[in-house]
């Protein structure tokens, strides 16, 4: 196994005050292997997944559990390019910087050019002297999976790679991050709300709501027979193409409530159809039916 991370849980202390925003979470991420976790935003995908190399804000957390990576190096193709690439720098001497030192300059330009070439970019050449505002959205992005490249990792996190990009480029981004995969060999561990995208694309689901795992097992079978009425309301989210124009999208009631604000019991009782006073009251424990693992109690 690549990553394994058992029991993580993710604190925030401040005047004595203390907050979970990810508890008790356990998934893998097999060699090769491409691993999904979803939910909407506030449920803890990206802190679990910024955890991992301590990135913050995690690290003034009070983390514990356990992550066991047998690899040598982890890459992070983050959401908005644009806050994470430096304004003020060429994407070349960005890329550079995550490069094994001690090349010359001159071979460091000759492979910043090529991963930029590897990614799809027509002009490499022209991208790498560029600025970041020289480039559109996805060009950015583009740049920042040559980044992740650059220091040959053995997992790639892509944390909502496609978030403000258009609906073409974003089929484009992560076509890019499934080719790489198979070409390089390395894992992939994919951020997103959108359970849409994971359909072909990756072999495990981990379906995340306020901080706990309350789904997870091979793609197919989550998404063919979904047991958790979340995973059913994020797929019914899923606009369908063949829908009527004038058909009403389809949506999950209320929102995820912060934190410090989560309910006793199941935390998605408020939002759910089928809650009853157990839920209100217990923790559904997790039940295991073949491969996948689901915690509800209907």
């Amino acid at each position: 196994m690549l990553l394994e991370v058992k029991n993580l849980r993710i604190a925030f202390r401040r005047e004595g005050h203390e907050t979970v925003p990810v508890r008790d979470v356990s998934f893998t991420v097999p060699q090769h292997g491409r691993v999904a976790v979803v939910g909407e935003s506030g449920c803890g995908k990206s802190l679990t997944a910024l955890s991992l190399l301590r990135l913050p804000p995690t690290d003034r957390a009070y983390i514990s559990g356990t992550t066991t990576f047998t690899g040598k190096r982890i890459s992070y193709v983050f959401q908005n390019p644009s806050d994470s690439l430096n304004p003020v720098m060429r994407i070349s001497a960005q890329i550079r910087e995550a490069l094994p030192k001690g090349m010359s300059k001159a071979a460091a330009e000759a492979l910043v050019v090529e991963l930029l070439a590897r990614t799809g970019l027509p002009d490499p050449k022209r991208a790498a002297h560029a600025y970041p505002c020289e480039l559109s959205g996805g060009q950015q992005q583009r740049a920042m999976i040559a980044m992740a490249l650059a220091a040959a990792p053995d997992l790639l996190v892509a944390d909502d790679p496609t978030t403000a990009l258009d609906v073409t480029t974003q089929k484009q981004v992560l076509e890019l991050i499934d080719s790489l995969a198979a070409e390089t060999g390395m894992a992939v561990l994919l951020i997103t709300h959108n359970l849409g995208l994971v359909a072909g694309r990756m072999d495990e689901v981990n379906v995340m709501y306020a901080g706990q795992i309350v789904e997870a097992g091979p793609v197919l079978e989550v998404l063919a027979n979904p047991r958790h009425p979340y995973t059913r309301g994020l797929l019914a989210a899923v606009p369908a193409l063949d829908a009527p124009r004038d058909a009403p999208l389809a949506d999950i009631p209320g929102t995820v409530p912060p934190p410090d604000q989560w309910p006793d019991g199941c935390a998605f009782a408020p939002r759910c159809a089928f809650a009853d006073e157990r839920c209100r009251a217990e923790n559904p424990p997790v039940t295991v039916v073949g491969s996948v693992r689901h915690a509800c109690f209907h």
